[in-house]
C-alpha cells in the first residue's frame, strides 16, 4: 500500500486564459522564425531565454500570478507554443516532466532551492534512455551511482536528452551497485558532463535530443532520491504528463499547418486554367481541404484537453495527499486515446497543405514540409500500433495499461 502523499498547500485556481494571453505575443514572435530556424538549423537558444523570462517553466508552481496552473490549463498553452514552434515546445517537456514529480511537491532542504530556481527561469533536462539494453524502460538502469565519501559519482551514457543542452539542470536515472533505482538532480554545468546535439531526426531538429556523457561527476547526498512508495517514479503511472505533453506538441503541429495553409490559400494569386474558380481562395475543392483541416485541428485539441481533464483529477488527488491508482490509469488511458488521435489528424494535416498549391509549395525556402516531418517524429515517440493494442486488450479483457515510463 502506497504511504499517503504530503498534501500541498493549495491556493485559488490561476487563470488559465490570463496566461494564454500574456503569453501569445510572446509565441506570435517565437512563430516569426520558427519556418527560417528549422531549416538553416539555428538552434533557438534565444527563444527560450524569452520563455524562461515570461516565467513559462514555472506555470505549474503554486504561486502568485500565472502559477499553478491546470494541466488541462497549462497543455493548452503547450498547444499554442507547439502551434508557433513545436521545437521550443519539445525543449520544455522534460522540464514540465520533471518539475511535477519532484520539484513541485516540495516542502523542505534542497527540493525548495530546485523549486525557487524554477520560479527564477531554471531549466531542467532528462537523462533516461540508454541503447544498451533490448527494451525501452522496465530494465535496471546500466548509469551506476556509486558512493564516493559523503556523496556519490555519477557514470553511464544517455540517450535522447531532449532539452538538456539548453538546461541549468539535469536529471539522471541510474541504479546502485545493490541495484537501487535512483534520480540525481545536478547542475549541467558540473565537471565531467558532456551534452552532445547530435542528433540526426528527420523532425525535431532544433531539441539537441542527442548524447549525454557523465564520466565521475560528484553528485552531493540531497541531489539523489532513491525511488520508494508515493515518491517520484513510484507514483501510478508517473509518465503520463510526458507522454500528453508531447502530443499536445504534435496538436500545435496540426494547428500550424492549418495556419500556414490558410496564409498560403489567401496568398496565391495563380491557379490552373481548369480549376473551378478564377480566385484560389474562391475554389470549393481547396476551401474543402482548409475545412478538414481545421476540424483536424480542432479535434487534436479537444483529445488533448479532454486527457488533461482526466490528468487533473489525478493530480488533485495527489494535492491533497492521495495517489489513487485508478485515476492515474483512467489517465492514462485517455493520453493513450489522445494520442491515437492526434497523432492521426496532425500527419494527415501536415501532408494536405500541399494539396492547396502547386509545386511552389514543395520550396525548401518555404519548410512547409517541417509540419509532417516534426508530427511524424513526435508520433514515434511511442509506437501508436503498441498503444492501440494495450487499448484493446483492457476494452476486451481489461488489462491495465503498462504502469512504468515509455508507454
Amino acid at each position: 500500500m502506497n504511504r499517503p502523499l504530503e498534501p500541498l498547500a493549495l491556493q485559488p485556481p490561476a487563470d488559465g486564459e490570463a496566461a494564454l494571453a500574456r503569453l501569445q505575443p510572446l509565441f506570435d514572435r517565437i512563430e516569426q522564425g520558427a519556418a527560417e530556424r528549422e531549416r538553416d538549423r539555428i538552434l533557438p537558444f534565444a527563444e527560450v531565454a524569452l520563455l524562461r523570462e515570461a516565467g513559462y517553466g514555472a506555470l505549474r508552481l503554486p504561486g502568485s500570478g500565472d502559477a499553478g496552473l491546470s494541466f488541462r490549463q497549462l497543455l493548452k498553452i503547450v498547444i499554442r507554443l507547439g502551434a508557433a514552434d513545436s521545437n521550443v515546445a519539445h525543449i520544455f517537456r522534460n522540464h514540465f516532466s520533471v518539475n511535477e514529480i519532484y520539484i513541485r511537491r516540495a516542502r523542505a532542504g534542497q527540493g525548495l532551492l530546485w523549486q525557487q530556481a524554477v520560479r527564477e527561469g531554471a531549466l531542467f533536462g532528462l537523462g533516461n534512455i540508454e541503447l544498451g539494453s533490448k527494451s525501452a524502460g522496465g530494465v535496471l538502469p546500466s548509469t551506476t551511482l556509486t558512493p564516493d565519501g559523503d556523496g556519490f559519482r555519477l557514470n553511464g551514457t544517455k540517450y535522447y536528452t531532449t532539452g538538456t543542452l539548453y538546461a541549468d539542470h539535469v536529471l539522471v536515472r541510474a541504479a546502485t551497485p545493490d541495484e537501487r533505482l535512483v534520480s540525481v538532480i545536478i547542475p549541467v554545468g558540473r565537471a565531467g558532463i558532456e551534452i552532445v546535439d547530435d542528433w540526426d531526426g528527420v523532425g525535431q531538429r532544433l531539441t539537441a535530443s542527442g548524447t549525454g556523457h557523465f564520466r565521475q561527476v560528484r553528485v552531493e547526498a540531497p541531489e539523489a532520491i532513491f525511488d520508494g512508495e508515493g515518491v517520484g517514479y513510484g507514483l501510478a503511472y508517473s509518465n503520463t504528463l510526458a507522454q500528453l505533453y508531447v502530443t499536445a506538441i504534435v496538436a500545435g503541429i496540426a494547428r500550424a499547418a492549418l495556419n500556414d495553409a490558410r496564409r498560403l490559400l489567401l496568398g496565391r494569386t495563380r491557379t490552373f486554367y481548369y480549376a473551378n474558380a478564377e480566385r484560389p481562395a474562391d475554389d470549393p475543392l481547396l476551401l474543402q481541404v482548409l475545412g478538414e483541416m481545421s476540424a483536424d485541428a480542432f479535434a487534436a485539441e479537444a483529445a488533448v484537453l479532454a486527457a488533461a481533464e482526466a490528468l487533473d483529477a489525478v493530480g488533485s488527488a495527489r494535492d491533497s495527499g492521495r495517489d489513487d491508482p485508478d485515476l492515474a490509469h483512467a489517465a492514462a488511458l485517455a493520453s493513450a486515446h489522445a494520442k491515437l488521435v492526434v497523432d492521426e489528424h496532425a500527419i494527415r494535416s501536415g501532408s494536405r497543405i500541399f494539396d492547396l498549391a502547386g509545386a511552389s509549395a514543395a520550396s525548401r525556402a518555404r519548410n512547409l514540409d517541417r509540419h509532417w516531418r516534426n508530427a511524424r517524429t513526435l508520433a514515434t515517440h511511442n509506437p501508436g500500433v503498441t498503444k492501440a493494442a494495450a487499448i484493446g486488450a483492457f476494452e476486451t479483457n481489461g488489462t491495465r495499461l503498462p504502469a512504468k515510463g515509455f508507454f
